[in-house]
């Protein structure tokens, strides 16, 4: 019987309510296609703040590092907002991403037809709404050096460096070319090379990769042009292919198409090790304990990780097809309702439904 490795960080806020379904589902669905999984889980973020004293461990990395994937929920409290910054739990999220080279972030949005009314914009825009973001994940202005707060006579000045090299940049466009290539063949560049030099020479090189790419139609918009396009007719994308900084404000954007971002997974992968799964929203602290968060972009992190990181196409369909077939009979959780014929229902029990479709 095939087995593969699972790192579980479930970090805070809704993280442990989130991984606790999915946790299950997946241990459901390895049974039904006769493999194992083994689960680990390690403390990360916040918990692991609380544990460890940093939000990071080296045992949380040492896991997951010697894992076949891993699974994050998410992480973050405004209770840790006054800790210095190398302290805080996002920074143990950008260590996580630095140490396991996780370079490319890839964010599908599909628009799932019963839940076309609960997206913000009108049905006939986003109806045909099926993209994906491939955003560079390690590099750009959250890692660029110099960067901190120094004084001054006047006050205090901040900083950030925003960088990228040729090879970084080809990298992550290789990677943006390969998938349209599986998909309607179109690549939208976006950048800021009206202003700024360092989208220059991201534009530059995107152009030459896609020089061994010729079947594939690329084109650029601006990032100010991109997020205006993207809620005035999102349909005309198919991969979009953007920086750090650019990828994260665009694929929030595009997560609310779908009518929620929790209804979005992402993956983050590199050459050669485990990738990271997880849902694109955050930890929600203000709704935790509450029973009430949406499990499904966490659910479909994992039918991700089911079918990139272990080729169990099988069984990440089984689950995709089970979570739509539950949104067709009408079960919405609360972030998801949209008017009196749909049937509100908690964290918890959209599991077991779930589970009951997949038995």
């Amino acid at each position: 019987m095939k087995s593969y490795k699972i790192t579980l960080l479930p970090g805070d806020g809704i993280g442990p309510e989130i991984t606790n379904v999915t946790h299950k589902i997946l241990e459901l669905v390895s049974r039904k296609f006769g493999f194992e999984l083994k689960f680990k889980e390690m403390p990360f973020g916040g918990s692991a703040i609380d544990s460890d004293g940093i939000p990071f461990p080296d045992r949380t990395f040492q896991e997951c590092k010697n894992s076949d994937a891993v699974l994050l929920a998410a992480i973050g409290d405004p209770k840790y907002d006054e800790l210095p910054r190398e302290k805080r739990p996002e920074t143990g999220l950008l260590n996580l991403r630095s140490s396991l080279d996780l370079f490319a972030n890839i964010r599908p949005v599909k628009i799932i037809p019963s839940l076309t009314k609960a997206s913000s914009l009108k049905e006939e825009f986003v109806k045909e709404v099926d993209l994906v973001v491939v955003r560079e994940l390690t590099s750009g202005i959250y890692f660029g050096e110099p960067k901190g707060r120094i004084k001054t006579e006047s006050g205090e000045r901040a900083f950030n460096t925003m960088t990228y090299t040729s090879e970084e940049v080809n990298r992550i466009a290789e990677i943006a070319f390969k998938l349209a290539k599986q998909r309607n063949q179109k690549v939208c560049s976006v950048d800021k090379a009206n202003v700024l030099d360092v989208s220059q020479l991201w534009r530059e090189e995107t152009i030459l990769v896609s020089n061994n790419f010729k079947d594939i139609e690329l084109t650029h918009q601006y990032v100010d042009n991109a997020a205006m396009q993207l809620v005035r007719n999102p349909s005309q994308f198919d991969v979009i292919l953007t920086s750090n900084l650019f990828g994260d404000i665009l694929s929030d954007i595009a997560a609310m198409l779908t009518g929620s971002i929790g209804m979005l997974p992402s993956a983050s992968l590199t050459v050669d090790g485990p990738g990271v799964f997880e849902p694109v929203h955050g930890s929600a602290p203000d709704i935790a304990g509450k029973d009430i968060a949406n499990p499904i972009a966490m659910l479909l992190s994992a039918a991700m990780m089911l079918k990139i990181a272990f080729n169990e196409t099988k069984a990440g369909n089984c689950i995709e097809n089970a979570i739509n077939e539950i949104l067709n009979d009408g079960y919405r959780t609360s972030d998801l309702m949209s008017n009196e014929t749909t049937k509100q229902v908690g964290c918890s029990q959209m599991g077991e439904l779930l589970a009951d479709k997949l038995k």
